[in-house]
This record gives C-alpha cells, sequence and structure tokens, in this order.
C-alpha cells in the first residue's frame, strides 16, 4: 500500500509540470467581456504561502483601467486555461490538479486602486468533492472549457467591487505547503437597488496551511471534503442551489447561465443556459451554479441561439505561460 501510494504521488508530482493555470476572461450575463477587467497574473505559477500578499490576487498583478459593469441578480462566468489561448481542446487546468473552485467578491471604493487587503471578502459560489461521483471541481471546470458561472447576489449594494476566482490544486497536499493555490481578480461595478454590505474574510488571513481542506492527501480517499473559507453568502438567507454535472465538450465552451436566464450565444461561444445534461460535439455550455458540491443538471433552452461551431483554433503561447512546477 506505501509503495502504491508513493507511485501516485510521483505521478501527480510529475503530471504537475503540465497543469498550471490562470483565470483570464470574464462573461457578464452571456456576453464575453474577455479581459477587459482582469487583473492577470504574469505567469500561471501557483501561490502556495497562504500568509503572503500574492494570496490576494496572484503574485505581481496589478490593478487595470477596465471595470466590467454587472447586475445584482445577474449571471457572471470566470474561465480558466493553462496558456493564453482559449482552445477547448486543451483542459483548463491539467495534471490532474484536483481539488475546490471558490469565488469570493469585496465591495471596495474605486475597483481600479484597491488591492484586495483592507477589505472583507464574501464567498458567493464553491464547488467541492462529490464523493458518489469521484468527481472533483476542477473535472467540472475542465467539461465546460475553463468556465465557471455564478448567479451575483441580488440584495448587495451598489458600488464597486473585485472578483476572486481560485482554484485549489491539492494533487500534492499531504505536507504543509503543498497545496497550490490559482487566483485572479477582476474589476467591476455592481448595479443594483440592494443595500446588503455583507460580513466575509481577509486575505491574507482567510486560510491556515493547516485547514483540513488545504493540508490533505486526496490519494487516501476523501468520504467527506471541507472546502476552505466560510460559508457561501446567499441573498436573503436562502438556501443555496447546488453546482452543475460536468457537460462534455470537445472544443470551443460557452458559459451557461442559471435557469431563470437565458443568455444569448455569440459568434465567440456566448454562453447558453441549460439544466439537462447535454453532449455536444463540438461545442457545449458549461455550468452555472450558485453554491455547493451537489451536482445539477443542465437544460436545453428553446429560446438561445444556435452555437456557431467551429474547428478547435491554436493559438500560439506566450512566453509568459510556461509548463512548470
Amino acid at each position: 500500500m506505501k509503495t502504491f501510494t508513493t507511485s501516485l504521488l510521483f505521478l501527480a508530482s510529475a503530471s504537475s509540470v503540465l497543469g498550471h493555470a490562470t483565470w483570464q476572461q470574464l462573461w457578464v450575463d452571456g456576453v464575453d467581456q474577455a479581459k477587459t477587467c482582469v487583473r492577470e497574473p504574469l505567469s500561471n505559477s501557483p501561490v502556495s504561502d497562504v500568509t503572503s500578499k500574492d494570496i490576494v490576487c496572484n503574485a505581481g498583478t496589478a490593478a487595470v483601467a477596465g471595470i466590467c459593469p454587472i447586475n445584482a441578480g445577474g449571471e457572471v462566468t470566470v474561465e480558466m486555461h493553462q496558456h493564453n489561448t482559449r482552445d477547448c481542446s486543451e483542459e483548463a487546468i491539467g495534471g490532474a490538479h484536483h481539488g475546490p473552485v471558490i469565488i469570493y467578491m469585496s465591495k471596495v471604493d474605486d475597483a481600479t486602486t484597491a488591492d484586495g487587503t483592507t477589505g472583507t471578502w464574501f464567498k458567493v459560489a464553491e464547488d467541492g468533492y462529490d464523493a458518489a461521483t469521484g468527481k472533483w471541481a476542477d473535472d467540472i471546470l475542465n467539461a465546460n472549457c475553463g468556465k465557471r458561472t455564478f448567479t451575483v447576489p441580488s440584495d448587495i449594494a451598489t458600488g464597486d467591487y473585485l472578483i476572486r476566482a481560485e482554484e485549489i490544486a491539492l494533487h500534492a497536499a499531504g505536507s504543509s505547503g503543498g497545496a497550490q493555490f490559482y487566483m485572479s481578480c477582476y474589476q467591476v461595478h455592481v448595479q443594483g437597488t440592494g443595500s446588503a454590505t455583507p460580513t466575509g474574510v481577509s486575505f491574507p488571513g482567510a486560510y491556515s496551511a493547516t485547514d483540513p481542506g488545504i493540508l490533505i492527501n486526496i490519494y487516501n480517499g476523501v468520504d467527506v471534503y471541507q472546502i476552505p473559507g466560510p460559508d457561501v453568502y446567499v441573498s436573503g438567507g436562502a438556501a443555496a442551489a447546488p453546482a452543475p454535472a460536468p457537460v462534455a465538450s470537445s472544443s470551443a465552451v460557452a458559459p451557461v447561465a442559471s435557469a431563470t436566464v437565458a443568455p444569448v450565444a455569440s459568434s465567440s461561444s456566448a454562453p447558453v443556459a441549460t439544466s439537462a445534461p447535454v453532449a455536444v460535439g463540438t461545442s457545449a455550455a458549461p455550468v452555472a451554479s450558485a453554491t455547493s458540491t451537489a451536482i445539477a443538471s443542465p437544460v436545453e433552452t428553446p429560446t438561445a441561439s444556435p452555437v456557431e461551431t467551429a474547428a478547435p483554433v491554436t493559438t500560439p503561447v506566450d512566453d509568459e505561460y510556461e509548463d512548470c512546477e
């Protein structure tokens, strides 16, 4: 058994040189904003020190001029890729980088200058591990071409916010400092009629290197996985909606909005609302979910425009994005 476990750890270490990734693009209510408002990391290497300031928005990132307008109660999709390409033939985060996907928001005075260290971060979405299917959040992410859709709380106050999208890779998390954190921050302005100002956690400070969801050997078998951080904030105290099920894809994939919103498809793979599993040959829709690790089923929306299919595009990889340990 020891030899078997050691072999798994070796394979995980070997594959880790291939799977690093960054959160890059943003979609708002089905409309692709590309990289307009992302504080894009300098490389696809992870952060490993939970006490470092890098844990906020990644290493060396800086504020940008763009701010993406979003609506309270609307749909937002964050998008991750290994390299500077949106080619869905490559996994969003590969190398068996299994772990949770977590999304936070923080109200700030000015999204173009705030560094995220002085405010409070409240959790708006999370996916972890489903023991019934053996699927991790990254499996769902990879099945949806790197996209994760969530609903903006409908009661939060109007103003500037930072959105912090994160995937925690646990393939080497059996020892302290082994977990790998991949995060990016997006600059947005929320428009709505609410007045809620949710309390949350601080970064750094929200995580400890010994938290049960951070220091864990996932090769010993996982029955229940404890997602790091606070509970998900839900408008008005209503129960959180379940997380989505993976959707098979082989090329370009667009995000899926919630069942109550039907985004318009575009030639750049705009999101398509669904709620029942759909297998698509060249295009499939990432799934929106509010908060939990349970898996929901997508539904074909008759009103959505057909998604234009296209052959996968091979885009040269920027030198700043490299496969690294």
